[in-house]
């Protein structure tokens, strides 16, 4: 039977706060949060497999997290110097990505103080999508491909909008409706129905 473990003592409020804040945070990376909730639980009396359960990882990799921060604190949080694919932006980029989506798009319109409808910049995307928001990152200063930002927003659980694409259908008797002539178009006027004769005689 695996030994039970158990995530250390906070050495201090800080630390504890950090830690609860940090389970708790929408805005954050999302394998942080993750780690995060591990200790967290485990300070609130959940064993291995009842935090593997609640947080749908495996028991190995609890234990594993809960060893990394009996010996690191805080920066057992993180991976090891070297270990998977290292990321490509920080988390100050990462941060101003978010800020990015939560911003209006430069091409949407707004009132100004006479009531107009203007965008601050009329060539602008109007609303965000992946193309917009890569294009606006990389000119910002941020190097990232349209794939990397869309798994940041899935990771951090925020939605923007998916272009619509518009195609004409191939079917014969599909076609745009138009307006009828007036002036080759004839209407025949209906005339009302004859009743049947009726006798009011008995």
């Amino acid at each position: 039977m695996p030994k039970l473990l158990f995530a250390r003592p906070p050495v201090d409020a800080v630390e504890e706060r950090r830690i609860r804040k940090l389970a708790g945070a929408r805005h954050a990376p999302a394998d942080w949060i993750r780690r995060a909730q591990v200790i967290a639980l485990s300070w609130d009396g959940l064993r291995v497999p009842a935090i593997a359960a609640a947080l749908g990882c495996s028991p190995k990799a609890v234990r594993y997290r809960l060893a990394r921060f009996a010996a690191d604190g805080l920066d057992g949080l993180g991976d090891r110097p070297g270990a998977g694919r290292r990321p490509r932006i920080g988390q100050d980029q990462r941060s101003q990505l978010i800020a990015l989506v939560a911003s209006p798009p430069p091409g949407r319109l707004v009132r100004d103080g006479a009531g107009e409808l203007v965008a601050a910049d009329a060539a602008g995307p109007a609303v965000w999508t992946l193309d917009a928001l890569t294009a606006a990152a990389r000119a910002g200063g941020i190097d990232i491909a349209r794939s990397q930002v869309r798994r940041i927003l899935l990771a951090e659980g925020v939605r923007w909008r998916r272009p619509r694409s518009w195609a004409a259908s191939a079917d014969p008797e599909f076609g745009p409706k138009e307006p009828g002539s007036w002036s080759t178009t004839s209407t025949r006027r209906r005339t009302p129905r004859s009743s049947p004769p009726t006798s009011s005689a008995r």
